[in-house]
């Protein structure tokens, strides 16, 4: 496979070389060219997603649905029309056993009257719905599970797969493009909608998490219930120069998974979502199956690290089909870092001034 060849590339092509690949290694890895297909259906509900996002208020599509998910989130008006554009587009194939989506409390069985296949597709169909009506980039997540030989009904139990089991993962992003990430095992490779022709092309061929940084991403508001070793990392980036860093950091927040993942793959950076204090009960805030796992296997695959901030993310064994988890993930050396912080440094403060970490982000607890 030369660079050259997929420069130019539809995704088309792309799928078509791809399906070649998995054809020849179906007697090893147990996989086939079915995992294409399923990643060509993903890639026509995006394309629907990204047009009806595009219209915006001229497809009254934004604002409030006034309906709640199974989780018991209110849901956007392109929450409901999203999942119901990845079910339809994605339930007919044949390639498919089941589906889970984050909109549903259950999975979502494939109608008898559609033959069932050998994979399960998670997926998030709309990641930052709450930026739609002030038109910041949103995305929609997709992770690809392979069904357990002889299971042609899958319940919840099959979905319980660790990350590490993923055959395939990627997002699309809307924005002032809409581009499709995405890797099936071999690197990760970016292909941006040309409207002109209703085509994605391939524009990112093997993309990878460049190895330093000096941005971090982090919800700030939540300062006051980090752990030590949130606040510890914190603390010496925005230290600057004069820190232990020895440099200057900036701190980004777009409150979009997407569109998180995205700026640190095209320029680098660590994101965190940490575990916070005031809720001790509760691991993390991101759903682990159908977001922190398929974006940490692009970032695994594009030479980056995921973790929860304690090991990596895809050795987890779900528990729960919406499961939370905390999630760091970007440049492998700055992730390590903040587990190194959670292995040494994680211990709970005095509540006594004299021995408080002074910082911006200082609290005491």
């Amino acid at each position: 496979m030369t660079s050259g060849l997929f420069n130019t590339g539809t995704i088309t092509r792309f799928l078509i070389e791809e399906q070649r690949r998995l054809n020849a290694a179906a007697g090893a890895s147990g996989l086939g060219g079915s995992v294409t297909a399923i990643v060509n259906d993903v890639r026509l509900a995006c394309k629907r997603i990204a047009t009806l996002i595009g219209k915006g208020s001229l497809a009254n599509a934004l604002g409030d649905a006034g309906t709640i998910n199974g989780q018991g989130e209110p849901q956007m008006k392109l929450d409901v029309l999203a999942n119901e554009i990845f079910l339809r587009t994605n339930e007919w194939g044949g390639q498919l056993a089941g589906m889970l989506s984050e909109e549903q409390d259950r999975p979502y069985p494939i109608p008898d009257t559609y033959p069932r296949g050998r994979y399960l597709l998670l997926f998030d169909p709309l990641d930052g719905s709450s930026n739609i009506d002030v038109n910041v980039s949103v995305g929609s997540i997709f992770s690809v599970l392979k069904c357990p030989d002889g299971v042609c009904e899958p319940t919840e139990a099959e979905f319980l797969q660790p990350g590490s089991a993923q055959v395939c993962a990627g997002y699309a992003i809307y924005g002032p493009a809409t581009m499709l990430v995405l890797s099936t095992g071999r690197g990760v490779n970016g292909f941006t909608l040309d409207r002109e022709i209703g085509e994605f092309m391939l524009t990112h061929p093997n993309l990878r998490v460049p190895e330093t940084t000096c941005e971090f991403a982090i919800n700030a508001s939540n300062s006051r219930h980090w752990e030590p070793a949130v606040r510890r990392y914190v603390n010496e980036c925005l230290a600057g120069q004069s820190g232990p860093r020895g440099k200057d950091f900036n701190m980004r927040w777009i409150a979009s998974l997407v569109a998180e993942t995205h700026r640190i793959l095209m320029r680098g950076g660590v994101f965190m979502y940490p575990r916070v204090r005031k809720d001790p009960a509760s691991p993390g805030r991101l759903r682990l199956l159908y977001e922190a796992n398929p974006i940490g296997y692009l970032i695994e695959q594009a030479g980056g690290r995921a973790s929860t901030g304690h090991g990596p993310i895809l050795e987890v064994v779900p528990e729960g089909l919406h499961q939370r988890i905390s999630f760091v993930f970007g440049a492998r050396a700055e992730v390590e870092r903040i587990e190194r912080y959670h292995r040494d440094h994680n211990e709970f403060e005095l509540d006594v001034p004299l021995f408080a970490t002074r910082g911006l982000f200082t609290q005491r607890i």
